[in-house]
């Protein structure tokens, strides 16, 4: 299972490198967002929708608050701040209740189990998540940015799994996911630390006012908020009665397997560089 999983990781960090390096930002904004609507359809089944016709309609009312936002926006062009923040801090916020729902869960669920807030939830993962990464591409080396967020993901995402392993003992989140241990989590974050003081050396001229520990806090919010959105989507998971959200991807699931921690990452990580002055 290991294996596969790292042949499929592997591939995918291929294709998103390609797309980085070939892809005007309109074309990202739309792969992207094809990825967040295939995340969208597998959502729809958690939310409790069966039928085609019905999830079909969740992904098309997501598509539409995507365009919306991009046309509104302008992030095809050159998106204002004063336009996108706003966006990025209700993501951020909508994250700080979901960690409220998490820490009290199975009891929070009946504020958000039926399938209309299902729904909205799946909303408010997806759509602010896509936002913040095409605004992130208008950046000064927006690109080099985007990589740097799903690094930060993916060490946190690895430094857990192996310290977990080896030395967890003390659940996290025992009704939301048993496996994951506060060793796992602590173990993450000195992952992502690390990943953090080496993109400080590596700063280009454009983000050289950024000290070091701007950096560091950015980078702790970014990986925690990670953690935040893999528990939340586990959460919804749990209460639907699924284990994972599709079987597309071999060895991790389906797409939301995979989107769930950057979904909690990219707007913490995108307003982080905002108000860090980028």
């Amino acid at each position: 299972m290991l294996k596969q999983r790292i042949i499929t990781a592997l591939i995918m960090a291929g294709l998103f490198l390609a797309a980085i390096a070939f892809l005007s930002v309109p074309a990202l904004a739309l792969a992207i967002a094809l990825i967040v609507l295939a995340g969208g359809w597998e959502w729809s089944r958690l939310a409790g929708w069966e039928s085609a016709p019905a999830r079909g309609l969740f992904v098309a009312v997501l598509g539409s608050v995507v365009g919306v936002i991009y046309v509104t926006c302008g992030l095809g062009q050159n998106p204002a701040r004063e336009q996108v923040q706003p966006i990025l801090g209700l993501a951020t916020l909508w994250w700080s209740f979901a960690l409220l729902w998490i820490k009290s869960y199975p009891g929070s669920a009946v504020l958000w189990s039926n399938q209309w807030m299902r729904s909205l939830i799946g909303l408010l993962v997806l759509a602010p998540a896509w936002t913040a990464a095409i605004y992130l591409l208008s950046f000064s080396q927006g690109g080099l940015l985007l990589i740097s967020m799903v690094v930060i993901v993916v060490a946190a995402d690895v430094g857990a799994y192996f310290s977990g392993k080896s030395l967890g003992k003390h659940k996290l989140a025992p009704a939301v996911s048993p496996a994951k241990t506060w060793e796992g989590f602590w173990g993450g974050e000195i992952a992502a630390a690390a990943v953090g003081v080496a993109l400080w050396f590596f700063l280009p001229a454009q983000g050289a006012h950024i000290s070091l520990l701007a950096v560091l806090a950015i980078v702790v919010a970014t990986s925690i908020a990670s953690v935040v959105g893999d528990l939340t989507v586990s959460m919804v998971k749990r209460e639907s009665g699924c284990k994972d959200s599709g079987s597309l991807l071999p060895g991790h699931g389906g797409f939301l397997d995979r989107l769930d921690s950057l979904c909690g990452a990219a707007p913490v990580f995108t307003l982080g560089l905002v108000l860090a002055g980028w």
